[in-house]
C-alpha cells in the first residue's frame, strides 16, 4: 500500500458511499466515490493504483457485470464486493470471475479495512499466498466426506434445511456439522469460510 492508491468505492446508495468515505478517510486512504458501474468506467485510469469496492446489487451494470468488463480489459485492480443477506451464491460467482474478496453486509469496520489493506497489497503477497492456500488446503483434506459434502452446501448458498434434505440428514445435524467446518477451518464467519474454499479451488484450476 502506498500514498498514491485509491480506493474506488461503486455503490447506488448514497449512504453507504458516504460511509466507506468517512472510514477510509479516518484511515488516510484516499477515496473517490461513484453511484453506477458505468460512471465508475467513465472515468477510471487504470493506470492508478489502488482497487475497487463495488456493491453487487446495482440497477443498470451490476457488480458481476462491471467485473466481468474490467477482466474482459485485462485491467489487474484488484475488486472487492459488496453483498447483501442471501447473495453468497453471486458472490460465489464473482469469486470465480475474479473478484479478490467479498463483503457480506452488514460488515464492521475492521473488516473493510483489513480487506481494503489486502487488496492493496495483493501484488507484494503472492508469495504468503501460495503459504495460506497451502495450508488452507491442508484443512480442507482433514474434513471428513460428510463435513466436505455441508460445506459444498454452504458454497451453494444452500440453507441449512435444503442441504439437510438433499444429503437425508436433519436440520440440526447440518448445524453440528457447519460448527465442525468453521471451527476446523478456523473460518469466523460463513462468508470467511467461501473465501477459503474458494481460495484453493481457483489456485488448483490454475495449475
Amino acid at each position: 500500500m502506498t500514498d498514491k492508491d485509491i480506493v474506488h468505492i461503486v455503490d447506488d446508495d448514497e449512504a453507504v458511499r458516504d460511509s466507506l468515505a468517512f472510514l477510509l478517510g479516518t484511515a488516510a486512504m484516499k477515496v473517490r466515490l461513484h453511484e453506477s458501474a458505468a460512471e465508475f468506467l467513465a472515468k477510471f485510469n487504470q493506470e492508478e493504483s489502488g482497487c475497487i469496492v463495488t456493491d453487487i446489487r446495482m440497477p443498470g451494470m451490476d457488480g458481476l457485470e462491471l467485473l466481468r468488463k474490467l477482466k474482459e480489459s485485462r485491467v489487474a485492480t484488484p475488486v472487492i464486493v459488496i453483498t447483501g443477506h442471501g447473495d453468497i451464491p453471486l458472490a460465489v460467482e464473482a469469486m470465480k470471475a475474479g473478484a479478490s474478496d467479498f463483503l457480506e453486509k452488514p460488515f464492521d469496520q475492521d473488516t473493510v479495512l483489513s480487506a481494503i489493506r489486502t487488496a492493496l497489497s495483493r501484488r507484494q503477497e503472492e508469495g504468503s499466498r501460495s503459504a495460506e492456500q497451502l495450508a488452507i488446503g491442508e484443512r480442507l483434506a482433514a474434513l471428513s466426506p460428510r463435513e466436505k459434502q455441508v460445506l459444498d452446501g454452504l458454497i451453494a448458498g444452500l440453507p441449512n434445511k435444503t442441504i439437510a434434505y438433499d444429503l437425508g440428514i436433519s436440520a440440526r445435524t447440518v448445524e453440528v456439522y457447519r460448527a465442525n467446518v468453521m471451527t476446523k477451518m478456523g473460518a469466523n464467519s460463513l462468508p470467511d469460510l467461501v473465501r477459503m474454499a474458494l481460495t484453493v479451488n481457483m489456485a488448483e484450476r490454475k495449475t
